[in-house]
């Protein structure tokens, strides 16, 4: 197998003396899709938010595309091409659906003053470019008919919906999606999930978090299952869900 495109070393990472990373370690190749299961207060979020550069971890390396990522801070892992969502989604509520996948576009000719005023021709063709891309993505998610809506406006489903789309529009080669499909509507888990199982052919990897087991059993190719900040069980969907420690966990 190639090189890992993400490896996570010995990650520890405490809170107040609360342990939530005790030694974590995990790696993911290009077009996999890993799941991360285990309950509340297992260090899942936590580890979303050291490998993004969100938080410090105390000790443990991050390596990216053969890059230590490790303290760099969010918006430079992100240019690398590591993209993710949150719980709380974090979209930008009162702009309109389709100004929130503009504004996610990386690298953007009109990000540069110069560009504005002396290579505006080319700033407009690559505007273009983007507003058509985003039209496409939104037709293939199902929100061709909201584009105008303020993104406050959609439901939640939608919403969280809206919010992979902005990852898939950033050109990002692994994503990070942290409960993609809580609490919403069976419809629009299928149609997330749907998305997530095409990534790899996008040529993108991911790990998500997620509660829903049925879920994770339908699109993960492996499956990591975490308690107190440390693996407990590691395998492919049906080989995680049958261990008797993953049973009990989710049974009690």
């Amino acid at each position: 197998m190639s090189r890992a495109q993400l490896e996570v070393k010995k990650l520890v990472k405490g809170f107040n003396g609360i342990t939530a990373l005790a030694g974590f370690s995990c790696s993911l190749h290009q077009g996999e899709i890993l799941g991360l299961i285990g309950p509340n207060g297992a260090g899942k979020t936590t580890l979303f938010n050291v490998v993004s550069g969100f938080i410090p971890p105390d000790q443990g390396v991050v390596v990216f595309k053969g890059l230590q990522v490790t303290g760099m801070p969010p918006h430079r892992i992100a240019n690398l091409g590591m993209g993710r969502t949150f719980q709380n989604l974090r979209l930008i509520r009162q702009l309109s659906v389709l100004d929130n996948v503009l504004l996610s576009f990386r690298e953007q000719p009109g990000e540069r003053l110069s560009n504005v005023f002396i290579r505006w021709a080319r700033s407009r063709a690559q505007e273009a470019t983007n507003r058509k891309e985003a039209l496409s993505l939104l037709e293939e998610a199902g929100l061709a008919d909201k584009t105008a809506d303020p993104a406050e406006d959609l439901s939640y489903g939608q919403q969280k919906l809206l919010s992979l789309v902005c990852c898939l529009a950033a050109g990002s080669h692994m994503v990070l999606l942290d409960e993609p499909v809580a609490g919403i509507a069976p419809e629009m888990i299928d149609r997330i999930l749907g998305i997530i199982r095409d990534l790899p052919g996008r040529g993108m990897s991911v790990i998500l978090i997620e509660h829903n087991l049925d879920a994770v059993m339908q699109v993960c190719d492996r499956v990591i299952f975490m308690d107190a900040g440390a693996k407990v069980s590691e395998g492919t969907p049906d080989e995680v869900r049958n261990d008797p420690r993953v049973i009990e966990a989710y049974i009690d």
